[in-house]
């Protein structure tokens, strides 16, 4: 497979993650209880509008169609916001949970972008990595207001009392089986690389 063709994928997947993310942020920002937090995704939506129009210049630029991949990490990560919209928690404890997973999210793209951006630079394609650039910029900014957010969220939050003990949905409970299923698989390597 030619660099441009892998390329070309990593965008589809990009664009795929960027049209996830339009339908996910209105959730966030309506679930969120600090109005600070419901802002940045309300702003960022708007932002995230914008970068799916920049992946569709781009995909004119290289005389291509944007669909044909599904990004499943995106799905992935935005399926772990959708979990802690499901928390039962409450006040800046909530918050804190959708700051993990807003956070989450921008690393994702930030990691897709700076790769498809190397790969356009290598290709010559300059006109394509500025474009990539400013989404980019724009997500690198995304992922510091969050962590801004988060000093206040995080510091009401750790002085909140403990809650009562819930017990655990079946979803939660599935999830706490994947885990440890993970963690045994994994156990031989981790042991293996301690030797």
């Amino acid at each position: 497979m030619a660099l441009s063709e892998v390329l070309v994928d990593e965008l589809r997947d990009m664009y795929s993650a960027e049209n996830q993310l339009v339908k996910a942020l209105p959730k966030l920002a309506e679930g969120a209880n600090s109005e600070e937090l419901k802002s940045l995704f309300t702003l960022h939506l708007d932002e995230t509008k914008g970068q799916v129009e920049r992946l569709k210049q781009v995909f004119e630029i290289l005389g291509e169609k944007p669909t044909g991949e599904h990004c499943n990490g995106m799905e992935g990560v935005i399926e772990e916001g959708a979990d802690a919209l499901e928390k039962d928690e409450e006040g800046a404890s909530f918050d804190a949970g959708l700051l993990g997973a807003a956070l989450r999210t921008e690393h994702y793209e930030i990691a897709g972008y700076t790769a498809s951006i190397a790969m356009a630079k290598v290709l010559g394609l300059s006109d394509v990595a500025e474009l990539l650039t400013e989404n980019l910029n724009e997500e690198v900014t995304a992922a510091k207001k969050i962590l801004e957010a988060a000093h206040s969220i995080l510091k009401e939050s750790a002085s909140e009392p403990e809650g009562e003990k819930k017990p655990k949905s079946g979803k939660e409970k599935y999830s706490a089986k994947k885990s440890k299923e993970d963690e045994k698989k994994a156990a031989s390597d981790v042991k293996r690389r301690a030797s």
